[in-house]
């Protein structure tokens, strides 16, 4: 199994950021490590070699992707026990009552597709090649992209793309795709094309980046997992755990950034109540100062993995009462 099948983004400062929670320089093996978006192990690997939690539950909607990272992690089995799980994010509360575990010390969640993903042509993600219009990250379930352009309304169509995609020109290519509805990706960037072409073909990023966004988090409910794993992973965070979150563009960035500033906040209390600044109870959780803005790849691994570029790590801790 070729061990660039997904190359891990910002992996260094993630293992630094894991240290706290899994172990400190010189100390033994300790604590349990989730991976929400195992992928094909890349960042499990760095973690795994480094730190060696005292377990890790591995999940990812994608079986393909967990197929390559049982063969990628098949080494570390025999110092940690490993569970990888075929379920999405959203679940994590159930999968760790099925695997009985109360809290966790760290839960690492590297959203968007991944680029084994992209790089497979017959997965419909990219429109670097001709292929049928699918962007299921868990292609055994599910409708496809083709099958969304089939059946999505005009109006529903304006409003996935502008939402999803933060589209400029949605009404001009939603009326495009409701005129020919493409089954492949090749059709789709044409429909795109002849949409929008003519205004916008001097910009830097392709015509139909953000329609393929839009499609690809539509058809995988991508911000609604988002949304549910923010809402009930920082509850499972032992006392100094840590959720580390790597988003990709600025619909994934707002709700974690949003999430993370309201729990790190500390409660109001009733006005009328004469309120000291050090009366008010802290809150439960903190984002440490070195993490306030988020952490970006160093200009050389930009340089390296063109796909960190727009990567951006955000950290949330678990104060201990």
């Amino acid at each position: 199994m070729p061990h660039d099948f997904h190359r891990p983004v910002l992996a260094d400062a993630v293992v630094a950021w894991a240290r706290g929670p899994l172990a400190e320089p010189g100390e033994p093996a300790r604590g349990i490590y989730v991976d929400v978006t195992c992928g094909g192990g890349g960042h499990a690997a760095r973690l795994l070699d480094a730190l060696r939690p005292r377990r890790a539950v591995l999940l990812d909607r994608d079986p393909t992707a967990l197929h390559h990272a049982r063969a990628r992690l098949a080494p570390f089995s025999d110092r940690t026990p490993l569970d990888f799980i075929h379920a999405p994010f959203a679940q994590i509360d159930t999968v760790l009552d099925d695997l009985d575990l109360a809290s966790v010390d760290l839960v690492l969640a590297d959203l968007g597709v991944s680029s084994h993903q992209l790089d497979t042509p017959s997965r419909g993600f990219s429109f670097q090649a001709d292929a049928p219009l699918d962007m299921r990250m868990d292609p055994s379930s599910g409708p496809t992209a083709a099958d969304l352009v089939a059946e999505t309304s005009y109006e529903d169509l304006v409003r996935i793309l502008r939402n999803f995609g933060e589209e400029p020109d949605a009404a001009a290519i939603a009326r495009a795709i409701v005129r020919t509805r493409p089954t492949t990706t090749g059709a789709l960037v044409r429909v795109v094309e002849s949409a929008v072409g003519p205004r916008r073909r001097s910009r830097r990023r392709h015509l139909a980046t953000r329609t393929f966004q839009a499609l690809r988090i539509a058809v995988n409910r991508e911000l609604e997992q988002l949304d549910a794993l923010l809402d009930r992973a920082p509850g499972r965070l032992a006392c100094g755990g840590r959720l580390l979150a790597i988003t990709y563009h600025s619909l994934e960035d707002r709700r974690v950034k949003r999430c993370f500033r309201r729990l790190s906040t500390p409660p109001r209390l009733p006005r009328k109540l004469p309120v000291r600044a050090h009366d008010r109870p802290p809150p439960s959780f903190v984002v440490p100062p070195e993490a306030k803005g988020g952490v970006v790849p160093e200009p050389g691994e930009v340089t390296e993995n063109p796909r960190a570029r727009s990567a951006r790590l955000r950290v949330l801790e678990r104060r201990c009462a």
